[in-house]
């Protein structure tokens, strides 16, 4: 049994969570903020905070669903 795909699958996913991470960490220094976009919903009342994200939901499905198609047809090859 070889263990090569097993291991370019590992080290794909853990280059991608570095990158990801370094990009959540950067989004916010460059002003932008994921989840405050306009579209989202935000409740106040008292010390309780009721965050839901619609339109940031919709940005992140989009840009996973682009990056998911390109990694497929980059394995398929």
């Amino acid at each position: 049994m070889s263990l090569e795909p097993i291991s370019r699958i590992l080290i794909i996913a853990g280059i991608s969570l570095f990158v990801i991470g370094g990009l959540i960490y950067l989004l916010p220094r460059l002003g932008i903020n994921l989840f405050q976009l306009p579209g989202d919903i935000r409740l106040q009342s008292g010390n309780v905070t009721c965050l839901i994200p619609l339109v940031s939901s919709i940005v992140l499905s989009i840009v996973l669903t682009l990056i998911l198609n390109a990694v497929i047809r980059f394995l398929n090859k």
